[in-house]
């Protein structure tokens, strides 16, 4: 296997250098009717099929990666040759026509897991091993050493999130594992915001807001005067979340532009926003409708992962074209039907956690008056529509704007959703399926 890239990136892709560690002061460091089960997934329509699996023609090979059976390896790529482009076509600068490359080898077998009956998803094969243990030992060493971010009595839990194989399955097109620790960094410190502030590890809807605000800030630096700038400062070393936001911010502040870094900030104050919104309705155990609990799940959802894929790939869809309104529902229903998955592969492992856990299923059972099998299987349906609104939306969108940065992007989005899949389908260490079959 070739060696593993871990600071030279290809041809056009972007360095990631890394940051300058920051002291870390010594008192910061603390640890409706039943639900038919379907016969198969169905395939998408051969027009969307042919949109999502990428552009076609002279020298656009290289636009393809990751997802169901052109999947090029990971590392090794060929350089690109300029060629003109077609008459008619403008190629914005930076973006070069390649062509003389190699055929494609044999698609990999797809991976084996344990997929929901009837989830509608595309397989992906098992990603690269290299990659996931080179990955892994880096993200374990910073969450260790680094931002301390968990206690050791954790390290199983750690461990068996299995976060390197998941980030390196949602972005096969990184250029080297620096960029792909960009991404890895982030999903870590998300979660352990989630468990320490939110979930199971002492989090509490109880003044979640003021706690959040403050993370926040890791994220979105707080500017005020000279006198209560170093209080805010130390600030940022006092828990864990913090610390593992700000460390993985600066990172990501290496590699993104400006406009990139703005986008992420502004996704991850939606999330934060779903978080209070979920904590709300513990606090008075309101049980929201279905309709309602979606709309949360539009903010409490993964949309910071996917949205960043053009920074983990080394490249930057430009603010004009990410802020389209097609290309923010293409965003928001990847992240939507994203999270659904969530709720559907975590649904046993919540019902077994204190208290009430709401989940898609759990919220429809109560609210349209059906048993839990009946449920969970209209939970599927859910899914497999905003999965089919999804490739429709990008299908257009790629339609409306032929730009291959465009192109580029929404395939980066579409194998985020695939790996994403994959991993939950594939982590039997935390995910388990009711006997509904």
């Amino acid at each position: 296997m070739a060696a593993v890239p871990v600071s030279e990136p290809v041809s056009g892709a972007r360095p990631v250098p890394v940051p300058s560690p920051v002291p870390v002061p010594a008192s910061g460091r603390t640890a409706t009717a039943a639900v038919a089960v379907p016969d198969a997934v169905p395939e998408p329509s051969a027009a969307i099929a042919r949109i999502l699996s990428g552009p076609s023609g002279l020298g656009t090979v290289s636009l393809h990666f990751g997802r169901r059976t052109d999947l090029p390896a990971p590392v090794d790529l060929p350089a690109p040759v300029d060629l003109p482009a077609p008459a008619g076509v403008s190629v914005p600068s930076g973006v070069s026509v390649a062509s003389d490359l190699p055929a494609p080898p044999e698609p990999p077998a797809p991976a084996v897991g344990n997929p929901i009956p009837g989830l509608y998803h595309h397989p992906v094969p098992e990603p690269d091993p290299a990659r996931v243990e080179e990955v892994s030992r880096r993200i374990k060493r910073w969450a260790v050493d680094e931002v301390q971010a968990y206690p050791p009595e954790w390290e199983d839990q750690f461990d068996g999130f299995s976060v390197g194989r998941y980030m390196v399955a949602c972005h096969p097109d990184a250029p080297t594992v620096d960029h792909l620790m960009l991404a890895t960094r982030l999903m870590v410190a998300e979660n352990v915001v989630d468990d320490v502030y939110c979930e199971e590890h002492g989090g509490s809807p109880v003044g979640l807001g003021g706690r959040l605000l403050l993370a926040h800030t890791a994220l979105d630096p707080v500017h005020t005067t000279k006198e209560y700038e170093p209080d805010w400062a130390a600030s940022l070393h006092s828990d864990a979340p913090r610390r593992s936001y700000r460390s993985a911010m600066e990172y990501f502040l290496q590699a993104a532009t400006a406009s990139q870094a703005d986008r992420f900030r502004h996704d991850m104050a939606r999330l934060h926003m779903g978080y209070l919104a979920e904590a709300a309705w513990a606090e008075t155990d309101y049980v929201p409708e279905v309709a309602e609990y979606l709309a949360m799940r539009q903010f409490n959802n993964f949309r910071p992962c996917p949205t960043i894929t053009d920074t983990v790939g080394g490249y930057e869809l430009p603010a004009e074209l990410h802020a389209l309104p097609a290309m923010q529902r293409v965003i928001a229903l990847a992240g939507n039907a994203t999270t659904i998955a969530n709720d559907l592969y975590s649904y046993m492992k919540e019902l077994k956690s204190p208290g009430k856990h709401l989940n898609l299923p759990v919220v429809i059972a109560e609210r349209e008056g059906l048993s839990d099998k009946e449920a969970y299987l209209k939970a599927v349906e859910i899914h497999n529509d905003l999965m089919h609104e999804f490739e429709a939306a990008a299908a257009e969108l790629a339609a409306a704007f032929p730009d291959p940065r465009v192109a580029r992007f929404l395939r980066g989005v579409a194998v985020w959703v695939d790996g994403n899949h994959y991993w939950h389908s594939t982590n039997t260490y935390r995910y388990t399926l009711p006997d509904f079959w």
